[in-house]
């Protein structure tokens, strides 16, 4: 079967070529799902599970990936559109994302699995997607689908994955097969089903850097905000209007092993990703040319610069000199740093800030754990030395559910907060303690081997943490224990951490009297709400809970966001998006330069 392709490039497209791109229809609709896919009906009141990250527990923020895959379809000859189902059902009570996918006339869609949290959403978007659209093909990907890539391809509604931490390439190849009736048996890190037995292609596909492909893709968003006639359906995340970040991916895949995060031991088991594959110098410096062009707001580069090598960072740096930008930008550390780091960036731009997690204030737990294995005098050391060269902020975190850390050692990380605060004495340093919540990452080397680390995994599926996410409580969600922690230690842990943080940060003058007592109260029903659901478990029989939990959600309607930080403390500076004319000109200016290229 072919299917249609009004947006494919065969040639010159004529005296209708600009109708034809401006609001077009979409050949391939890559939909971003909610996390629990009804969570605007169901009796879930979630908890610090996303505090510390610029998006709701609905998880919101698309994966960046999304806008390179769309641009290099488009870059191709193909109308590809992001629509972001999840910010949409998050802030309009009144949209219906079956009414949009139903109305959707694109003939291919891809939804993302990137992050575990989504597993609920989006297996419920690809069902409603065959529901609407039977003949359609469902592509999944991202790195939670490739780790699950043949369970996924399981279930009824989902067709294909593309597996690995790069899937421009493959994207192209399946969809030009798709609409050609084509043969997949060639298409690279495809896995699918004929007949009811899978095929996994060889995963080869695999770039060895980055300069080849657009991501994020800011052009491409811009340009798509003309073409298909809206911008809300491709914003980030709620508020990004009014306070927009953007983002610098200086890599893919990384050189750390930290226990319980999908970093350089799951690239190289799950994606076949032996080192990084890094953006070079040159290319980062165009994104921020790109980005300046319409944001005045910070840039936050993704990962440690200094992954890529002395040279590397130096190099970035120099040429990041001589852009004379504006822009906060927002670098994050992976381990300690010497003053002639800081001085090269204090060099290179105007303002900036750091993040970053030593996660505990013990050593032993760092060195277990893969990451700032160091003393903690070495951390100290690089927090003076930033301050020393302008640094404007440096967020520090915490976290609550490492290998082998006791209940005295999670709180404790708020005694050396207050160290910090003192025995440094600058407004500028601002910690953080947040659990690790939901679920450990699939690939982790806790989650392969999790007694070696003190873990004991609660869900090992995907559909095991499907249903988890059906729990209506953050502590019923969590897919593990430790040896020192069970989930009742998890989370009084940080609701005590969390409270004792709130006062350190209130005294120390880091919070107003406003934003303390409102984070009081959000910890105080964030805790009764889970008190609340466990007396329900027990006292109720299981055909009469329902009712009793959704009176509780009724009670706290804002879904359990920034129930353990104040809402505005993970925001920098933010001097917005360029004035609208601005942004006409540059949207015009893609948009031409695309016509331009399909004539």
């Amino acid at each position: 079967m072919e299917f249609l392709r009004p947006g494919r490039n065969h040639g010159s497209y004529g005296s209708g070529t600009a109708r034809r791109l401006l609001f077009s229809e979409p050949d391939v609709a890559f939909l971003h799902p909610p996390s629990i896919f009804d969570f605007r009906e169901r009796p879930e009141v979630l908890g610090p599970i996303s505090d510390v990250i610029p998006a709701s527990p609905v998880f919101e923020m698309y994966p960046i990936g999304l806008t390179s895959l769309a641009d290099r379809l488009e870059r191709g000859g193909y109308n590809a559109r992001i629509i972001n189902l999840a910010r949409e059902m998050l802030t309009d009570p009144g949209y219906d994302p079956g009414t949009e996918i139903a109305a959707c006339t694109a003939s291919i869609y891809a939804i993302d699995l990137h992050w575990l949290p989504h597993a609920h959403g989006a297996i419920e978007v690809a069902r409603l997607v065959k529901q609407h659209h039977p003949d359609a093909p469902v592509i999944f990907g991202g790195l939670s689908a490739t780790y699950y890539h043949e369970e996924l391809v399981e279930y009824p509604s989902v067709d294909y994955v593309l597996r690995g931490d790069s899937t421009e390439g493959p994207m192209e190849e399946l969809v030009d097969a798709l609409t050609t009736d084509g043969d997949v048996s060639d298409v690279p890190n495809l896995t699918y089903r004929t007949d009811g037995e899978t095929t996994v292609n060889p995963l080869t596909y695999r770039p060895a850097d980055l300069d080849d492909i657009s991501v994020p893709s800011y052009t491409y968003t811009i340009k798509s905000v003309l073409k298909y006639g809206s911008l809300r359906k491709v914003l980030p995340h709620k508020g990004w209007l009014d306070k927009p970040i953007t983002m610098l991916l200086t890599s893919r895949g990384c050189r750390h092993a930290c226990s319980f995060c999908g970093g350089a031991d799951s690239y190289a088991d799950v994606h076949d990703r032996p080192g990084p594959a890094f953006r070079s110098p040159e290319r980062l410096i165009e994104d921020v040319r790109t980005i300046t062009a319409f944001s005045e707001g910070p840039i936050f580069i993704v990962h440690d610069l200094r992954q890529g090598g002395w040279d590397y960072a130096t190099e970035f740096f120099a040429l990041l000199a001589e852009e004379d930008i504006g822009n906060e930008f927002v670098f994050e550390l992976f381990g300690p740093a010497p003053a002639e780091y800081f001085e090269l960036i204090d060099d290179a731009v105007e303002r900036y800030s750091l993040e970053l997690s030593p996660e505990s204030h013990k050593p032993e737990i760092r060195e277990k754990m893969g990451k700032f294995a160091v003393s903690n005098e070495a951390i100290e050391d690089t927090l003076r030395a930033a301050l020393d060269n302008g640094c404007r902020n440096i967020d520090v975190f915490f976290m609550i559910g490492l290998p082998d850390q006791s209940y005295a050692d999670a709180v404790g990380a708020v005694e050396y907060a207050e160290h910090l605060l003192t025995d440094i004495d600058d407004d500028r340093i601002v910690p953080f303690v947040a659990p690790l919540a939901p679920f450990l990452d699939p690939g982790s080397p806790a989650f392969e081997n999790p007694q070696a680390y003190g873990y004991e995994p609660l869900a090992e599926t995907l559909e095991d943490h499907r249903q988890l996410l059906l729990e209506p409580s953050w502590k019923r969600m969590l897919s593990y224990e430790t040896d020192e922690l069970s989930r009742d230690d998890i989370v009084e842990a940080t609701y005590e951490a969390a409270e004792r943080m709130n006062r350190l940060k209130y005294e120390h003058g880091l919070l107003d009297k406003e934003t303390f007592r409102t984070v009081t109260d959000r910890l105080d029903t964030s805790r009764w709400v889970v008190d609340r659901v466990d007396e329900i478990y027990e006292s109720t029989p299981e055909g009469q809970r329902e009712a009793k939990l959704r009176a509780i959600a009724e009670e706290v309607p804002d879904f359990g966001e920034y129930s353990i930080a104040g809402e505005d403390e993970l925001w920098w500076r933010n001097d917005g998006l360029r004035s609208v004319p601005t942004l006409a000109r540059l949207a015009g200016k893609l948009f031409v330069g695309e016509l331009k290229r399909r004539i």
